[in-house]
């Protein structure tokens, strides 16, 4: 058991999608050879498929004995999306010649055909004009108290951090067995072929040791992520998870106690076959019930109340803590704490380096071997050529 732990709120009503998170944690940390499918943080369209596809439906997390669940390892092509090339070359050469008949230069467009990837059904959603819905869910690693994949391991290279419950892999001990990934009911560990290790987001944690959130609380430019403690009864997500209890975790039921929360999203209400407004949210109540559980209902009628509140020009202190007028006052993090921990002598750290000093920089390789490898490495045989 941690010491204390880290989590962090999402508020479902600001996200705009904009996938900022995602382009700082992609820049960040997986803008190297491996990693070109990972996501650590991916911001997907619900109702939807998700990233990878049908994750929900991937099996993972715990019974109700509290026994590990069966799980499946997402399929490469099928539910992440390979990487492609395009034809830069042709298209975007000012010197190339066209080809014969052809009027100028082809357009750019991938080299091959795409099965999937991130964002594949994005701003789609369900329901018919005029009451269609969908939102945005960013989704991270959920640092899970009870972590699947921690207990799936068998080369006990996945651990939680003592000060902080963040949850990490030990890429010395890691030999690539891919039991975590099934484990992982929310398919938030990803495997690196080139290297044959398992990787995952690490909560930016150098950042956090320095006092700075992670980069995609950062550079969220909805203001809708909260970080901090869950004992700091001073901090917002303190506030938002147990003295206002209105930030719910993502499925809950699987027994995983993740450490991600999110405020689920309000919605316009339907319009009836004349036109005429009703008292049923565009969303329906037991989409989000799926996702977050039962209190879902309890939750958005206080968020309708005390919107209602700062609406009349009353107070609220809900209302301000998440509307985040000050942009680091959403943070709630101290370098000092982590300058106060003991020092661990060097054969007892679990923890890894930085992951830019533990992943070497190698010769990138044709796209083709990193797919051969990929399906080697996930028992297809490989059959890319």
């Amino acid at each position: 058991m941690s010491k204390r732990q880290l989590a962090m709120v999402m508020d479902l009503n600001k996200c705009i999608g904009c996938q900022t998170c995602t382009t700082a944690c992609k820049t960040q940390w997986t803008d190297r050879n491996g990693r070109e499918y990972m996501y650590w943080n991916n911001v997907e369209t619900h109702p939807g498929s998700g990233y990878p596809r049908k994750w929900q439906e991937s099996g993972g997390g715990f019974d109700g004995q509290g026994n590990l669940r069966p799980g499946r390892i997402p399929d490469f092509d099928r539910d992440y999306g390979a990487p492609i090339d395009m034809n830069y070359d042709e298209a975007l050469n000012p010197l190339a010649k066209s080809a014969p008949g052809a009027a100028g230069l082809p357009h750019l467009k991938p080299v091959q055909a795409l099965q999937y990837g991130p964002n594949w059904d994005e701003d789609q959603g369900a329901g018919e004009y005029p009451n269609g819905f969908y939102f945005y869910l960013p989704r991270i690693c959920n640092h899970c108290t009870n972590p699947p994949c921690l207990a799936a391991c068998p080369r006990k290279a996945i651990y939680k951090r003592e000060e902080d419950g963040v949850v990490l892999i030990d890429q010395e001990r890691c030999r690539g067995y891919q039991h975590c990934v099934a484990a992982c009911p929310y398919k938030k560990v990803y495997f690196n072929p080139l290297f044959k290790r398992s990787e995952k987001c690490i909560f930016c944690y150098p950042r956090i040791e320095q006092g700075l959130p992670p980069a995609c609380a950062q550079q969220c430019v909805g203001r809708i992520r909260f970080v901090g403690f869950l004992d700091d009864a001073d901090g917002p997500v303190h506030k938002l998870v147990t003295r206002w209890k209105v930030a719910l975790p993502l499925h809950a039921e699987l027994g995983t106690q993740p450490n991600v929360y999110y405020v689920p999203p309000l919605s316009p209400y339907q319009y009836d076959g004349e036109g005429r407004l009703t008292n049923e949210r565009r969303i329906p109540d037991a989409f989000l019930i799926q996702l977050f559980g039962p209190r879902v209902p309890e939750v958005l009628r206080m968020l309708e109340a005390e919107r209602e509140k700062k609406r009349r020009g009353e107070s609220s202190e809900l209302m301000d803590l998440l509307i985040a007028y000050r942009h680091e006052e959403m943070f709630k993090l101290d370098a000092a704490y982590y300058r106060k921990q003991p020092a661990v002598p060097a054969k007892a750290q679990a923890a890894p380096p930085p992951a830019r000093r533990v992943i070497p920089i190698v010769a990138a390789e044709t796209l083709a071997q990193r797919l051969e490898d990929r399906e080697i490495a996930a028992g297809n045989g490989g059959s890319v050529t």
